[in-house]
């Protein structure tokens, strides 16, 4: 199975799949190319070290919206992979694209969907969330990309307890490690030998 991973950060989620590649906990996978929308995104780096193609398409250069939709669409469609990876990729997916890649996309979440999910919840605000609401328990999900916002079929889902005291940046790493990095490479492995 040929997989594109679409990144806008540091890249821990990737670092996570490429390692599970390596190590053999996912089998029949390759990443085709990892896509940025952010230049200095270090996930790029990371691609590149792992001998990985990498390159950016970034909405600023483009005058539009669409015409960045398209060039996307038109790139990552030259890869004809079989499953396309979110992982912390900040950019919304253009409905044509969901359209197109109908249960083949599949998305990281840094809770425990339905639980702080959906429009303005990423990154550290679904973590200040979760501390804010006084939560016990979250965690992350892996889901299908539909046409909402974190709202596609969920395929894995992996709890963290949240000890007290503990910061919102303390818990991301927390969650990263426990779950995200455990259940994403995971969901890959299930989907390429299913």
């Amino acid at each position: 199975m040929k997989i594109a991973v679409l990144v806008s950060g540091g890249g821990t989620n990737l670092q996570a799949i490429i390692d599970s590649i390596n190590s053999g906990a996912i089998t029949n996978t390759e990443i085709a190319v990892v896509i940025s929308n952010n230049k200095n995104a270090y996930a790029l780096e990371r691609a590149k070290n792992a001998g990985i193609e990498a390159l950016c398409i970034s909405p600023k250069d483009y005058d539009t919206r669409e015409q960045f939709n398209e060039a996307f669409l038109d790139k990552l469609n030259s890869y004809n992979v079989d499953l396309v990876v979110l992982a912390g990729f900040l950019v919304v997916i253009p409905k044509t694209m969901i359209q197109q890649y109908k249960n083949k996309i599949i998305n990281i979440h840094p809770s425990l969907i339905p639980s702080f999910c959906g429009t303005g919840f990423y990154g550290l605000k679904v973590h200040e969330a979760a501390l804010e609401r006084g939560v016990k328990v979250t965690g992350a999900t892996v889901h299908y990309v539909d046409e909402g916002t974190d709202t596609g079929p969920i395929i894995l889902q992996k709890a963290v307890e949240i000890p007290e005291g503990i910061t919102a940046k303390e818990l991301q790493q927390k969650v990263m490690e426990e779950a995200e990095w455990k259940i994403l490479p995971q969901a890959i492995n299930m989907i390429a030998n299913k």
